[in-house]
């Protein structure tokens, strides 16, 4: 039997430097949020001959439109705007065909309202709320037993810190974006913590139901030698596979796919490093 509760100080160190980093850059820096938030229009054009990045720029101004950000890949242009309608788009497109002297071809065009950018905001955080209130009177349930819900949250609570902190840094030095994949994927990563978790608890309570209550240090230090090569091997396939994915997958889906990288990464960690301690923590404070 290990004894990898002797380092929780290390573990609690190490996720303190996580997310106080991840704290410094979401209060310093904040995020890019996507139209699907803040309301706009997206574009995404193609031009028949490669033109300046900054004429473009000029012919949107001369068009009273304000725009939010503009990226060129070769002759291709994705660009956000504040919201235009349809005349003005059309409009738009006549002028960067004159001034420009080239054919622009439409490639993408969708337009969200503000007021549906402030919805979408609310029901991920009525979506985030219930997913925890769910899981804390299952486990409750499951367990027969308050402490192993709260540390299972908890565990959760700090997965989420990790990886909101982490995208805080991708948006400000990638210009990831923060829209309804981004949601999925935090989601996803809470179940997905939760997940190890109840492997881990589910073995302690076995030892509490044969053995009777003995020391539960003891049961948590056995649980964790038996489960872990069982949950990093589980892991590290999805690992590989996301981290793949991140490297040779589209620009449309290669954030969605680097925040489930580090939701995975961080769930794999907190399941013994974080909620077994605060298990521990508990047990032995309600025993006192």
């Amino acid at each position: 039997m290990v004894n990898f509760l002797k380092y929780t100080w290390l573990y609690l160190l190490v996720s303190a430097i996580v997310i106080g980093g991840g704290i410094f850059s979401i209060i310093k820096w904040g995020y890019n949020f996507s139209i699907d938030f803040t309301g706009g229009t997206n574009l995404e054009y193609q031009f028949s001959r490669l033109v300046d990045r900054a004429n473009v720029k000029k012919v949107f101004v001369g068009s009273k439109i304000e725009t939010m950000e503009i990226r060129q890949t070769g002759r291709v242009f994705s660009i956000r705007t504040k919201a235009i309608s349809d005349a003005q788009e059309t409009e738009l497109i006549k002028k960067l065909e004159t001034e420009l002297k080239t054919r622009v071809t439409k490639l993408r065009s969708e337009t969200v309202g503000p007021t549906l950018g402030k919805e979408t905001m609310i029901k991920t955080l009525v979506a985030s709320i219930l997913a925890i209130v769910g899981i804390l009177l299952y486990m409750s349930f499951a367990f027969k037993g308050f402490n192993f819900a709260l540390a299972a949250v908890l565990a959760m609570f700090h997965d989420f810190l990790v990886v909101i902190g982490s995208y805080s840094l991708l948006s400000h030095f990638f210009g990831a974006q923060i829209d309804t994949l981004f949601v999925t994927a935090v989601l996803t990563t809470m179940s997905f913590s939760v997940h190890d978790t109840i492997v881990i608890f589910d073995k302690i309570r076995e030892y509490h139901k044969n053995e009777g209550r003995g020391e539960i240090i003891n049961y948590a230090n056995r649980a964790l030698t038996e489960t872990m090569v069982r949950s990093l091997n589980n892991s590290m396939t999805i690992i590989f596979m996301l981290l793949a994915l991140t490297l040779m997958g589209g620009s449309m889906i290669r954030f969605f796919v680097a925040t489930l990288l580090i939701g995975t990464i961080t769930g794999t960690y907190s399941s013994p490093f974080i909620a077994t301690p605060i298990l521990v923590f508990l047990e032995r404070k309600v025993k006192k």
